[in-house]
């Protein structure tokens, strides 16, 4: 996957070259352009998490209208998991809100936040890949294992959004 930071950096227009050369001014910009990576792969990350319950979401209509009861329960707790999920990342406040924040954030720091998100991406890619294990599970046996893959890779994407939270407000143990 390309660097979001690259693409936002490679799209400045001029007046955005210019402000990089006014003294001052220069680390605004470059904040503001991290920022803008930032936001953009939030939003990418709440669309895949969306992406992922709306499979287990098609996976569990079926299985409903199948008859198929077992493991609808589990399947609904990942879906459950993931909505507030979801919900989180979407609104949440971006890394870098400009000159005056209530919480400052140095440009090492957002970079820092962006490899975050980064992780938490490659948690949702893993747990889109166990979607297909449990729609293919034929027994209850290997439908448990795929259920307890997805929700251990939403584990992982959870515990580094909570990471991510606690460097932005700055009160996480280092």
């Amino acid at each position: 996957m390309p660097d979001i930071r690259d693409r936002v950096e490679q799209d400045r227009g001029l007046l955005k070259k210019i402000q990089l050369v006014i003294p001052g001014y220069a680390g605004y910009r470059r904040r503001e352009d991290i920022r803008a990576a930032d936001n953009l792969l939030r939003i990418q990350l709440a669309n895949q998490l969306k992406g992922v319950r709306g499979d287990l979401e098609d996976l569990r209509d079926q299985w409903a209208m199948d008859g198929k009861i077992q493991g609808l329960q589990g399947i609904g707790n990942v879906i459950f998991t993931l909505e507030g999920l979801e919900a989180k990342v979407r609104h949440a406040e971006g890394g870098y809100s400009g000159l005056s924040a209530t919480i400052q954030i140095k440009e090492t720091e957002l970079d820092r936040l962006y490899e975050y998100d980064y992780a938490m991406l490659e948690s949702l890619d893993k747990a889109a890949a166990v979607v297909p294990m449990v729609r293919e599970a034929s027994d209850p046996k290997s439908l448990d294992a795929a259920l307890k893959a997805c929700r251990e890779a939403i584990a992982a994407f959870e515990t580094a959004w909570k990471t991510r939270t606690l460097a932005v407000t700055g009160i996480q143990v280092r």
